[in-house]
């Protein structure tokens, strides 16, 4: 075969691709997706397991629409894991898109979860260890050195999963090679090519909470309002109304409007002041009773050094601050309607046998 470059027209050869083919790495990538949606998928199971264990050890189990809301979150995140990593195998545009974007997400909720973890985990071991010796004075207690071992791995365990995972596609799936190889093999253009990618991740977050708040109005219909919690039919309500803010926010800002920008901003202000007054004022648990909860998972609840601390409350804080400085960053990206010129008047001509009266009569 003649290795020759091949002759333009105008005598010059044709110019070599300028970036590495990714097409191993978009496969790698898409491969470690599919069998994480598969886990995903596999902890299905594992939240009826739970709940038929809960029934037979304290007698009671949360109401049924958490489990139903649990199982189809699970189910939702083991599609879209293997839905990207197909994507990513097949290199198209809107997979490497979708997952830098889910990357991304993943990475920031990662770390913070990450560092609740590090903070809560040592006391609900704790906790644990008191119960089973509550429960059966003659069990000692296991070594420190070995509880200490346990703690070390399950955290590093979880940040590999949580940070470390999702900064490596976050780096792959940024590269610039990557993006140029998926164009290579999918020049079509694609809906995920219609807006820029940060105010397409912001879209897409406020579009994926309107069929999640849609689902809380009849699996677990709980809204903070100002200093309580509503539930029940105002509760539902409060969650259609969110769900429909949320479509509408998901549009208006993948279509750039400078006003949909504007009301995710206040819109994320009053639900954070909302959302803490709620916190530091509302009874949590007398919310939770009301939806159905028994006694045995409230007082389980109550004993949880996640539930006793301020650490949800500042973790929270945490996420909401984060995300309102990204959605500022995005501000560079909306503009106001260009304000059209005015028009200037026309200027009339005089007619031409006026003008030669004139000028005659100088």
């Amino acid at each position: 075969m003649d290795a020759t470059p091949q002759q333009e027209p105008s005598g010059l050869p044709n110019p070599l691709p300028s970036n590495k083919d990714r097409s191993g790495g978009l496969l790698a990538c898409g491969v470690i997706e599919i069998i994480i949606g598969a886990l995903a998928a596999l902890a299905i199971p594992l939240v009826l397991l739970a709940a038929l264990l809960a029934r037979k050890t304290t007698g009671a189990t949360a109401p049924a629409g958490s489990y139903f809301l649990s199982v189809t979150s699970y189910a939702v995140i083991s599609a879209v894991l293997i839905t990207l990593g197909i994507g990513s195998i097949r290199a198209q545009t809107w997979a490497r898109a979708l997952n830098l974007i889910v990357s991304w997400i993943w990475l920031a909720a990662g770390i913070l979860m990450t560092i609740l973890i590090t903070a809560v985990l040592p006391a609900a071991f704790r906790q644990g260890f008191n119960r089973a010796a509550a429960m059966n004075a003659n069990t000692p207690p296991p070594p420190m050195v070995f509880v200490a071992v346990i703690l070390t791995f399950m955290i590093v365990l979880f940040a590999v999963f949580l940070v470390v995972l999702p900064l490596v596609f976050v780096l792959f799936f940024g590269r610039k090679d990557v993006e140029e190889t998926c164009r290579r093999r999918d020049p079509v253009e694609r809906w995920t090519d219609r807006c820029p990618l940060p105010v397409l991740a912001l879209s897409l977050m406020f579009a994926s909470a309107s069929p999640y708040y849609l689902l809380m109005s009849v699996t677990f219909p709980m809204v903070p309002f100002f200093g309580k919690y509503l539930t029940g039919i105002p509760g539902g309500l409060g969650c259609v109304v969110l769900a429909g803010l949320d479509a509408f926010l998901a549009f208006s800002l993948f279509r750039l409007q400078l006003a949909g920008w504007w009301i995710a901003m206040g819109s994320l202000v009053v639900r954070s002041v909302s959302a803490a007054i709620t916190f530091g004022r509302g009874d949590l648990l007398r919310a939770y009773s009301r939806m159905g909860w028994k006694q045995p998972q409230l007082d389980l609840m109550n004993s949880s050094p996640l539930f006793r601390s301020g650490v949800m409350l500042w973790w929270g804080f945490g996420f909401t601050l984060i995300f309102a400085g990204y959605l500022l960053w995005t501000k560079r990206y909306f503009a106001a309607a260009p304000i059209a010129a005015p028009t200037p008047p026309e200027i009339s001509q005089p007619p031409a046998d006026s003008g030669d009266r004139a000028a005659g009569s100088y």
